[in-house]
């Protein structure tokens, strides 16, 4: 079975993000990571080849941006990942989801050795975009059904059913492999690389192509190829000091309240 999990290296949302002023998000001001939505795709990967054991099954770990992406293909090895692939070319920078999508779909077919892979795995979104359509296009392009924003994933031969959870209704859907499909936060906790994970993911392949590697003409990615871009950006206001209650003369209780009823929170 060849399984392919989507990641991605985003800044750290606990640190200070800002765009660029071409309204790119700025990767270099502030410390980056694998996105933490992505380890719930690895993790479900690596049960699904766990509970699977029998079988000759492959994880591969696929990544699309600059230098600082190995981080995070670097950290789906340690989790137990088997080999990494690392799309890196400057051409692909300020791609929107749509261009995004098409570098992905080549990559993971080249992953799969020129097939379609069994499984292509990935979270619901990423933190540092939050859009969540890349997985809908992947599908699209790659001709293959898609189960979507899965909490709970189980595997019967070679069909894959789902529970997804929203806010009307729970649904339980299935579909046969070949498929893409995306993982929630709700779907089971992203362990945690052990020493040996981290020890061994230092000798497990990690390859690097470029659009030359995956036959995509630079012309159909970047800025100018995106069909979307960000118009304008607003930095966060900074967070004004809150109004203080003080209890210095035992009126402290009706001002809270005073205060509360003002609000219309009670």
């Amino acid at each position: 079975m060849n399984i392919v999990v989507l990641v991605k290296h985003v800044p750290d949302a606990a640190g200070d993000r800002r765009f660029e002023p071409d309204h790119t998000v700025d990767r270099d001001g502030v410390d980056g990571l694998l996105c933490e939505l992505d380890e719930y795709a690895v993790e479900q990967a690596l049960r699904i080849k766990e509970q699977r054991a029998d079988e000759d099954t492959v994880v591969t770990a696929l990544a699309v941006g600059p230098d600082d992406a190995e981080d995070a293909l670097r950290k789906a090895l340690q989790m137990g990942a088997d080999q990494a692939v690392h799309v890196n070319d400057e051409a692909i920078a300020g791609s929107d989801a749509i261009a995004t999508s098409l570098v992905l779909a080549e990559a993971v077919k080249k992953a799969g050795d020129g097939t379609v892979p069994d499984l292509v795995l990935a979270g619901m979104a990423s933190t540092d975009g939050g859009g969540g359509v890349v997985p809908a296009m992947l599908a699209e392009r790659l001709d293959i059904p898609q189960l979507t924003l899965a909490a709970q994933v189980e595997t019967e031969g070679a069909r894959v059913r789902i529970r997804r959870d929203t806010d009307a209704a729970t649904e339980v859907i299935s579909a046969a492999m070949p498929l893409v499909l995306s993982v929630t936060d709700q779907s089971g906790e992203a362990r945690y690389p052990s020493f040996k994970g981290i020890m061994a993911a230092k000798k497990k392949p990690l390859q690097t192509w470029d659009l030359d590697d995956l036959g995509i003409d630079a012309s159909l990615v970047g800025p100018d190829a995106s069909r979307t871009a960000v118009a304008s950006a607003t930095a966060r206001p900074p967070r004004t000091t809150g109004e203080i209650v003080k209890d210095e003369d035992g009126s402290g209780a009706t001002a809270l309240a005073g205060f509360l009823a003002d609000k219309k929170f009670i």
